[in-house]
């Protein structure tokens, strides 16, 4: 099993509307999810200093092939309907890697 922390900002006129959709989300996105081995997924909304409200995810992945699992996900029909509901909410950081929506968080201290 591997944890994963991200960041992403979030555009501030769509805070609601992001927390909306994520209180309802699909059982079809919750379902690929866990066929992805995304296990212990969360989502937490923290405004900075700067007033900018940001958006930061944990979860772990049990499969063994991560980068095959996700291009599965991004394939899903469904899922790329609930992205485009919720991309245009989220605001990626100017430093992310090319390839990134969501930037990767290291992680430097965990505990069980």
């Amino acid at each position: 099993m591997k944890r994963y922390g991200m960041v992403l900002a979030l555009h501030p006129e769509k805070v609601a509307e992001y927390k909306k959709l994520h209180a309802a989300a699909w059982p079809d996105v919750l379902r690929m999810i866990k066929e992805c081995n995304i296990r212990n997924y969360s989502i937490y909304l923290r405004v900075l200093d700067d007033g900018q409200p940001h958006l930061f995810s944990y979860f772990e992945y049990i499969g063994t092939d991560f980068a095959a699992d996700m291009a599965r996900m991004a394939a899903d029909e469904t899922t790329q309907r609930w992205w485009a509901f919720c991309k245009p909410c989220q605001k990626p950081l100017a430093n992310r890697a090319p390839d990134e929506w969501w930037s990767s968080m290291e992680e430097v201290f965990h505990t069980d």
